[in-house]
């Protein structure tokens, strides 16, 4: 992999963490767009669509010397978008639906330069543990889940709620590094 160093179109340090990982070193430009989601939008297009969102407006920002890379993940319950909390009694809601259930984690990742622009995604299935009023509550209280998708990451206190994963456990945790890898080799 000849591509050393890119613009990360984030400000998450597990997503920067995950690129140094394979040996790649981001430079973290930060993005806002909208993040609403659209009328009859299916989860899978609307990670794509923001994904894609975030490393296009990356690289807008940026000084085109370097391949940008946006980012997003979604928790999926059913056929509902679980993002991040709005507050407490958010997360707690989001968390205790989750309790003794499978759903889904579904990571896209975009790459972006002067010449093209490409996506992947990543999809998970993870199933909880039932989980304790009490604990949850002293979980959200700890700040952990206040800035992740579904209210919990997979690499920190709530790993010991899950009791199965299938797919991509970097996916989970916001960058699937398997799908992120093939991006990076059309970009050499």
């Amino acid at each position: 992999m000849a591509l050393k160093q890119l613009v990360l179109a984030s400000q998450s340090p597990r997503r920067k963490q995950l690129l140094e990982q394979i040996g790649i070193i981001p430079v973290c430009a930060p993005v806002n767009i909208d993040e609403s989601v659209r009328d009859n939008e299916e989860p899978l297009d609307y990670c794509l669509r923001l994904a894609k969102e975030k490393a296009q407006e990356g690289w807008n920002r940026s000084d085109k010397l370097l391949p940008t890379l946006g980012s997003d993940t979604i928790v999926v319950l059913g056929d509902v978008i679980l993002g991040k909390p709005k507050d407490e009694k958010d997360a707690y809601t989001m968390l205790m639906s989750l309790s003794a259930k499978k759903h889904q984690v579904i990571t896209a990742v975009a790459l972006v330069d002067s010449t093209k622009s490409r996506v992947e995604s990543s999809i998970s299935e993870v199933l909880f543990d039932q989980l304790e009023s009490q604990e949850v509550k002293e979980y959200i209280a700890s700040g952990e889940p206040m800035d992740k998708a579904g209210s919990y990451g997979i690499q920190g206190f709530a790993a010991r709620w899950i009791k199965y994963i299938s797919g991509s456990h970097s996916g989970i945790m916001g960058l699937p590094l398997y799908e992120t890898s093939q991006l990076l080799k059309e970009f050499e």
